[in-house]
């Protein structure tokens, strides 16, 4: 993802813009570049492909300086990692724009800017924003009034930075569906895709909220709402600091990760949805027409991403009419798999550098099975360089060997791909809104569910002296039990297994006793009146169950029984929603069990060889 940093103040800025790069790196990029006004009221830039230590050297020679400033570091959706196609883009030496997100009627208005003579320098879709602003301004407007000209015409999502050496001493940003805040200083103003960014310059901050405009300068800031109307957006004093990549208030990083999983999703979602519906632009240049192509899906993937593979198999076929297969990546060359033509070949990685995936992919496409799209966490990836689309998660670093916001953030992406992908089939515009709205609550469901840490953890003390346990699930839960298993295999080293609950009688009721505990998932859906009969299976043989059930399904704490009431949700979305308490089930009884919880024995973070 993009990321965006801006400042007005008295001192020179760069070596701010260069820092808030730096903190955006994360995010993933592939090029990077500032623009300030010089003493000379002039627009000095300088943009490299690369990382940010490259834009370094080519400001080693060509020393740049000023108050008023721009920068950006930008992953390749419209054209090549280019110094051309980085960002920030110039308007006839006379505007600068620095912008996240996707623009989706830039041909439109670049035949329009065409034929009025401007010239294109780029193949990006942000360089009409630029010269749209610049006609306005050329027609009498000021900068402030052209950028709000300007954004009635972009359809899409954006964050904008904009600045001009004919009014030096302001900047200008806007948003729609893509995040943007303004850190407040004494003196100065920043601005920012993110918090992390500015930490080393404030703690305080304005959040932007979708349609405003800010009128920035050194000493006020004026935001204006999408009706024009100047609003008041409360100043927030974060509790972060410039250290807090660290794991701040929590013991360990996984449990740092299991509380970011709120707004690592809404960063996965941000721009990535107008108007209730799914952008197809967010999966990269060309997507629709691959996406009109694909007849079926083909998922390859490993561990925890195999099990969201599997949950999505699920989406794909019943919300979308789409059939579906799922791979364990390191099987998939050795079994010679007959793959449908024009299939979507998924790869998923939170590293993208996972050898089974990857050399799974490159087998995929020597077979010419079809187009490729990676699902992934960082962006520079391998996965990523050798797929045609991809989308990334946004989950942030993930430090902890035990994947947390990595999964629920790849679920995410995967429902966002089962809508883009469902409309051209079964699915109705109808179904598509209800998604979408189930998605924008899930930060807010998810919130709901981590209340309850204090709830698990009590629990978490009847495994400490436990060495088996069993996950059981049905329908997409089945997956979800499947993970729960592996977490608390993982770090705590118990061994689990996991089981459709349908499949007890066939095997695993033999293994049921008191010294064996059984946890279920147990959502509202049409399955639920067939597992709840398979929990009494458990019971009726002296199984110690903990049963983690919607909050509107009737399913009560009895002796032997533990009932803990989750957060009420759709059945699309339960997957996620319910596998965060599984998840503060294992970091538990791993801390209970004394283990080292984020560096567990014997794994490493990513598996980059076979």
């Amino acid at each position: 993802m993009c990321g965006i940093v801006g400042a007005v103040a008295e001192r020179d800025i760069v070596p701010i813009l260069l820092e808030g790069l730096r903190r955006l790196e994360y995010r993933g990029y592939d090029s990077a570049g500032i623009a300030v006004i010089n003493r000379d009221a002039n627009i000095g830039r300088v943009r490299a492909p690369g990382k940010i230590s490259d834009l370094v050297a080519e400001l080693a020679n060509d020393p740049q300086n000023g108050v008023v400033g721009i920068g950006h570091t930008r992953w390749a959706t419209h054209g090549k990692p280019t110094t051309s196609n980085a960002h920030p883009h110039v308007c006839r030496k006379s505007v600068a724009v620095v912008h996240n997100g996707i623009i989706e009627n830039h041909e439109t208005l670049r035949r329009e800017q065409l034929e009025t003579g401007y010239e294109f320098t780029s193949e990006t879709d942000t360089e009409v924003i630029v010269h749209m602003i610049h006609q306005f301004m050329e027609a009498g407007n000021s900068m402030l009034e052209a950028v709000r000209a300007s954004t009635t015409r972009l359809e899409g999502a954006y964050a904008l930075g904009v600045i001009s050496n004919e009014d030096n001493g302001r900047l200008i940003t806007a948003r729609l569906g893509s995040p943007l805040v303004i850190g407040v200083g004494i003196g100065e103003h920043f601005i920012a895709s993110d918090v992390a960014a500015l930490l080393p310059v404030t703690q305080r901050f304005i959040f932007l909220e979708d349609g405003d405009i800010a009128d920035i300068t050194k000493d006020k800031v004026t935001i204006y709402d999408a009706n024009g109307t100047v609003v008041e957006r409360p100043v927030r004093v974060s509790a972060l600091t410039a250290d807090s990549v660290g794991k701040g208030q929590y013991r360990h990083y996984m449990m740092k990760e299991i509380h970011e999983q709120p707004n690592a999703i809404a960063e996965t979602l941000e721009g990535r949805i107008n108007k209730k519906r799914v952008l197809e632009e967010a999966f990269g240049v060309g997507a629709s027409e691959i996406f009109d192509q694909v007849k079926g899906v083909h998922i390859i993937a490993c561990g925890t991403s195999y099990h969201a593979g599997m949950i999505a198999r699920y989406w794909f076929e019943s919300l979308a009419g789409i059939p579906c297969s799922v791979e364990v990546a390191s099987e998939f060359r050795y079994r010679y798999p007959v793959v449908r033509r024009n299939s979507l070949i998924i790869s998923i990685s939170q590293s993208g550098e996972t050898a089974d995936t990857l050399a799974a992919l490159q087998e995929a496409k020597k077979r010419g099975y079809g187009h490729s799209l990676a699902i992934c966490n960082v962006p520079e990836s391998s996965l990523v360089r050798e797929s045609d689309l991809f989308l990334m998660t946004r989950a942030g670093p993930e430090i902890g060997v035990a994947s947390t916001k990595a999964f629920t953030t790849q679920l995410v992406s995967l429902m966002l791909l089962v809508i883009a992908l469902g409309r051209r089939h079964d699915m109705t515009e109808h179904v598509e809104a209800a998604l979408v709205e189930h998605l924008i609550s899930l930060p807010a469901k998810i919130e709901e569910v981590l209340a309850l840490n204090d709830k698990i953890k009590e629990i978490a003390e009847q495994f400490a002296d436990k060495h088996h346990a069993l996950f059981l699930g049905r329908g997409t839960q089945y997956p979800v039990a499947m993970e729960g298993a592996l977490k608390l295999k993982e770090i705590s080293y118990i061994h689990a297994e996991a089981y459709p609950a349908g499949e007890l009688k066939h095997g695993p009721l033999a293994l049921v006793d008191a010294e064996m505990p059984v946890i279920a998932v147990a959502p509202n859906n049409e399955l639920l009146e067939k597992l709840k009969s398979n929990l009494q299976e458990v019971s009726a043989r002296g199984g110690q169950l903990l049963v983690f059930a919607d909050a509107s399904v009737h399913v009560e704490s009895e002796e032997g029984i533990e009932v803990v009431s989750v957060a009420s949700v759709d059945d699309s979305i339960a997957p996620i929603v319910f596998s965060v308490p599984l998840q503060l089930l294992s970091y538990h009884v791993a801390v209970l069990k004394g283990t080292d919880v984020d560096q567990p024995r014997n794994l490493a973070k990513s598996v980059t060889v076979e």
